[in-house]
């Protein structure tokens, strides 16, 4: 039985209306109900100009997160926990959560109660976000692969927290444009205004309008929810989200962790290990390099140019169709905060001049090392092309994403890391 066969009660003729032309007001609900623990919010704005986001890596490699002491569950360490932001609910914290009805993106009505059964991970999304919620669904993309043959018994269920678009066709576009369409047990929902206020309000979720340009400033809490329907964890996405393949396995393994033990199995994708002094786990070391130039082999472009400054590193190749695509998105970066961040290209295992020629096809302007042999690459362990690492003004690997970043992704992770940015303040790994 699919996931929408099993949440099924009415379809609802109201989200398809016209578009309010007065959206609701900041409701600012605060806590919701009552919580037997403090509610960590970290609040992002879906658009790059409102970057209201902290540093989620400070507790990495120390035991605690930036808010406290992250929690482990039974498959997950306390470096990757403290990756999720996790906050596991004591025995007498754990409560029953709020049933709601909305409509999800194939115009079915659905409501919480109906996926009783199913481990839910819940989350709060704007069906016109850019950055940050695009982050999320990478990595849903992901853990749904890791858990394998347990992902029938999970359910990805998103809340729309934008009012401006509470249609069901927004929340279907942009679960199709980004890759959710395909994914059985991914439920995104919406409906009216007052329907989504009166659930934002039980889920204490923070929502802040501008109307002007209508978009939202949100919380990013993910709630994990038991088969029998109790909340038994909370974590939380941002920043942190952009480490795409250690944050969707510790996704995964919350996940896997709240079913019955005879359900429960392994967990693909790789472990977030302590940091060690040179190594390329988050927080580790980042390994030095020096390679020629691919503008000029007579030139020198190595990370310790860049010393006390953050860096972006670009792993890419010219036979790469997806970094034809990423390319240009991570020049516009460059062209914006180039003056405040440092940009590395690395590419690897290529053709010298059809690697000059694809840089100059896509209008790369910052410099570029030619790693023929793929050395650097193996020693950073890139798993495939495009891959983007984040190294702080100390050396410290801070972020490791595999795939594509559009300039919107990029812009969001480096201002909400970079103090001169708007950023983390004093945390300069």
């Amino acid at each position: 039985m699919s996931v929408r066969e099993a949440a099924v009660v009415a379809p609802d003729p109201q989200v398809d209306g016209a578009e309010p032309a007065q959206p609701v007001g900041d409701p600012r609900p605060g806590s919701g109900r009552t919580r037997r623990r403090q509610l960590r919010f970290i609040v992002i704005g879906c658009v790059v100009a409102v970057v209201l986001a902290v540093v989620l890596f400070g507790g990495i490699g120390t035991g605690g997160g930036g808010s406290g002491t992250a929690d482990v569950a039974p498959g997950i360490n306390s470096y990757a926990a403290a990756l999720l932001d996790l906050n596991v609910l004591a025995p007498a914290d754990s409560h029953r959560t709020p049933n709601f009805e909305l409509t999800d993106q194939h115009g079915v009505r659905v409501s919480l109660a109906g996926f009783r059964g199913k481990v839910v991970v819940l989350s709060f999304n704007d069906d016109r976000c850019t950055d940050v919620c695009t982050l999320l669904a990478q990595d849903i993309l992901v853990a749904d692969r890791d858990l394998g043959s347990m992902a029938r018994d999970v359910v990805f269920l998103s809340v729309n927290i934008n009012p401006f678009y509470p249609q069901v066709k927004w929340v279907k576009l942009w679960a199709d444009q980004h890759g959710l369409g395909r994914v059985r047990n991914w439920v995104s929902t919406t409906g009216s205004v007052p329907h989504l206020e009166a659930v934002w309000k039980d889920y204490g979720a923070y929502v802040q309008l501008d109307y002007a340009n209508r978009t939202v400033v949100h919380s990013t809490e993910l709630y994990f929810i038991d088969p029998g329907g109790k909340e038994r964890a909370i974590g939380g996405f941002g920043v942190n989200a952009a480490n795409t393949t250690l944050y969707a396995h510790t996704l995964a393994q919350m996940a896997a962790d709240l079913l019955p033990a005879a359900e429960r199995g392994p967990v693909a994708g790789p472990i977030t290990e302590p940091p060690s002094r040179s190594d390329v786990t988050i927080l580790g070391q980042a390994p030095t390099f020096v390679l020629p130039s691919l503008g000029d082999p007579r030139a020198k472009v190595s990370l310790a140019s860049s010393r006390g400054r953050y860096t972006v590193l670009n792993f890419w190749s010219s036979t790469c169709t997806l970094c034809r695509q990423e390319m240009p998105h991570v020049e516009e970066a460059y062209r914006d905060l180039g003056s405040k961040v440092a940009f590395l290209g690395i590419d690897v295992a290529d053709n010298a001049g059809a690697a000059r020629s694809f840089a100059k096809a896509t209008g790369v302007t910052y410099p570029i090392g030619f790693d023929a042999s793929g050395q650097v690459a193996g020693t950073y362990q890139i798993s495939g092309l495009p891959f983007t690492v984040i190294v702080g003004p100390r050396g410290k690997l801070l972020m490791r994403h595999p795939g594509a970043l559009t300039t919107e992704q990029l812009k969001y992770i480096l201002g909400s890391i970079v103090p001169s940015l708007g950023g983390g303040g004093s945390f300069q790994p």
